[in-house]
């Protein structure tokens, strides 16, 4: 039997993988861009910027922080000269940027400094200030964290003390905690920041954190302002974020104008008498706004992961031979599959699931500028689980599909590790997702405590699950069948977390140490189930064939999260012993069942080879070649001689040479 050329054979297999599709990918990518149109910009835009040298990425593995922060600039500098020559809207320039999955200085500027303006500047501040902030004139930050506290925004320690004499704030860091530490973009590139601070009354009343405007930098050379010290923090674990300068900010007695307080809802007069805002919920519109974009963004980032994971899988091929000699696809192997497929439902589910959220965000905060609050605590606590959720499930996925790709996912060419070390540290900023945990399970508490006093009030979206407390409304029967039914799983998610409340409820004074995250993994499953279901709902738009093929993901997403939730079905009595197999045995099934689509659903992304940077993510399957092109560019591999070779590495040779004659001489 002759030998297989692996190299041509990886080529084949991605081929046939394509040709064996069962349906069109086109129609899915669309749904997924929500619309052809959404995707036509996206292709175009991308196709421009592709063909600019500005953003070539060939060699930014090899370069260390200081190149990686300039080359940002760069990136940044004709970024913003594209969206002028081309004319792109707010939103075209975001999807550039999403397409560039660049680490930028400025990331900080769009996701926090913007908002916050948008949502809480008064009008005169707007007027001041805007055209500088949208078109990039100042360049802004968000000081809210500090060294001594970051999820724990009462107790910060930065003053700011009103001053009515003069009419002036004074900005000031009091102890060596209260630096402002992990601020994206202060380190070295920020003119202006937003600053979290306690705000003190002429009295000495402390009325709690509040946003004020700080120019931290001089518009004329860039130097620090007096009475300010800024610097970069250093170096993030695993070199993540390299090119993000993360900065540090300390401020002695520095004085701003009155009117740099965000006073749209919380106001000092320049009598010093305060304003207080009507719902103090509104100084953490920003946050709220961050966290509203990470579901999205989450579903983005592993969609990168398992295209690249499936489509090396689908052509990596290790162990088992056939008849003709050929290995069996890695893809192929239960242990593979049953890993990588449920992380393909999740980048689906949180795609159209973030897309949702940032529509209801955007509502409750209309409404909420119109006087209207009756949402924002609701949506607040919906934010705070999803945010948890999503981030530790993204950090988990990304892991998982980097130690599916083998020992080469270990490679910076293999493009997983850069997404995971950038992506890590989503878990502990905009709020420790431990801390997000109390806040929804306070918000679950309240909710319970409210209907259970009032029964005919109404419950929220986030806390619908309560209902089922209420009467004999009967458990569900678990018949084999109920794996196959999306609707019955979600009612099953449910009443898990109706029960796993009410037994946090009935044991407040002795619960284990472990409640808090149990009872918010609860409710937010819960909650993304219900929305599950109503998106299978919708599929009836798209063509049958479309249609089913997500609907399939989707229910994969459900019976994986049922899988998760094993213990606390048990514990509550909701599953019986021996049930546990069948659901296991229906998600091998629905992998299997999604296994030959795994390609095309993963092709439905549109992530080009230029995009997605990938050498063992190459759209043609020719992995083998591309790792062995990109291993050439190496800088150690252009030098003729070693590096050190006669300082260090001929000595240490020489040396061990002359021990080993003298050993050998007296034998």
């Amino acid at each position: 039997m002759a030998p297989v050329n692996i190299a041509a054979q990886s080529i084949k297999d991605m081929t046939a993988a394509r040709a064996a599709l069962s349906f069109n990918v086109e129609t899915v990518r669309d749904y997924l861009f929500a619309g052809r149109t959404s995707w036509k910009t996206h292709k175009k835009i991308e196709d421009i910027l592709k063909s600019d040298p500005a953003f070539d990425r060939s060699q930014r593995n090899f370069i260390g922080r200081v190149d990686a922060y300039k080359r940002a600039l760069a990136i940044t500098k004709r970024l913003l000269e594209l969206r002028r020559v081309h004319g792109w809207s707010k939103q075209e320039t975001d999807q550039a940027a999403f397409i560039l999955s660049e680490v930028l200085p400025v990331a900080l500027h769009d996701a926090a400094f913007e908002p916050v303006f948008l949502g809480q500047a008064s009008s005169a501040m707007m007027s001041e200030y805007w055209d500088l902030v949208s078109n990039k004139g100042i360049q802004g930050c968000y000081l809210q964290t500090e060294l001594g506290h970051g999820s724990n925004v009462a107790c910060l320690e930065t003053t700011a003390t009103y001053i009515p004499e003069t009419h002036e704030f004074e900005i000031h860091s009091p102890t060596l905690t209260s630096t402002k530490w992990w601020i994206g973009g202060l380190g070295k590139t920020a003119t202006h920041g937003i600053v979290q601070a306690n705000l003190i009354l002429p009295g000495g009343e402390n009325v709690g954190p509040h946003l004020f405007l700080v120019q931290l930098r001089s518009l004329e050379d860039h130097t620090t302002l007096p009475g300010i010290s800024i610097g970069d923090i250093g170096p993030k674990a695993c070199g993540g974020l390299a090119a993000l300068d993360n900065g540090y900010a300390r401020f002695h007695h520095v004085r701003i104008p009155r009117t740099n307080m965000f006073s749209k809802f919380a106001e000092v007069m320049e009598d010093g008498r305060y304003i207080q805002p009507q719902n103090p919920k509104h100084s953490f519109g920003g946050m709220m706004y961050i966290r509203a974009s990470m579901v999205t963004f989450g579903g983005w980032t592993i969609a990168r992961a398992i295209t690249i994971a499936i489509r090396y899988t689908t052509v990596r091929r290790q162990g088992e031979c056939d008849e003709h000699g050929l290995e069996r696809q890695v893809i192929q192997y239960p242990s593979t599959y049953y890993r990588l497929l449920p992380i393909l439902s999740r980048a689906y589910v949180f795609i159209a699931l973030g897309r949702q959220t940032m529509k209801e965000f955007t509502t409750v905060t209309e409404r909420s500028e119109r006087g209207d609050f009756t949402k924002l605590s609701e949506i607040h606590a919906i934010l705070c689980g999803l945010k948890a959720l999503v981030t530790n499930t993204v950090v988990r996925d990304l892991e998982t599909a980097r130690r599916a790709l083998g020992g080469h996912g270990y490679s910076a060419f293999a493009g997983i590790g850069r997404l995971y070390a950038d992506y890590l540290p989503t878990v502990t900023y905009e709020g420790d997702n431990f801390v997000l945990n109390g806040q929804v399970v306070r918000a679950a508490v309240k909710s319970y405590q409210a209907f259970i006093s009032t029964p005919a009030s109404p419950l929220d979206a986030y806390s619908s699950y309560i209902r089922l407390l209420k009467g004999n409304n009967p458990k569900p029967v678990m018949e084999t069948a109920i794996w196959q039914n999306s609707d019955s799983i979600v009612h099953l998610l449910e009443w898990r977390a109706a029960l796993v409340l009410n037994e946090f409820v009935q044991t407040l004074d002795n619960l284990d140490a472990n409640a808090n995250q149990r009872l918010s993994k609860a409710v937010t499953d819960a909650f993304v189930a219900v929305r599950i279901g109503e998106m299978i709902t919708g599929l009836d738009v798209l063509p049958r064939r479309e249609s089913n093929i997500i609907r399939a993901l989707y229910h994969l997403y459900l019976l994986t999260t049922t899988e998760d939730a094993l213990v606390d079905l048990f514990s509550t009595g909701l599953l019986q012993q021996s049930r546990d197999r069948e659901l296991r045995l229906a998600i091998k099934h629905h992998c299997l069942q999604l296994l030959p689509d795994a390609i095309g659903l993963t092709d439905a992304f549109s992530f080009s080879d230029w995009a997605l940077d990938s050498a063992l993510g190459v759209s043609d399957g020719r992995v083998y070649e591309e790792i062995w092109r990109r291993a050439q560019l190496e800088p150690l591999n252009q030098l003729g001689n070693t590096p050190g070779y006669y300082e260090s590495l001929r000595p240490m040779l020489q040396e061990g040479q002359k021990l080993a004659k003298k050993v050998s001489s007296r034998l």
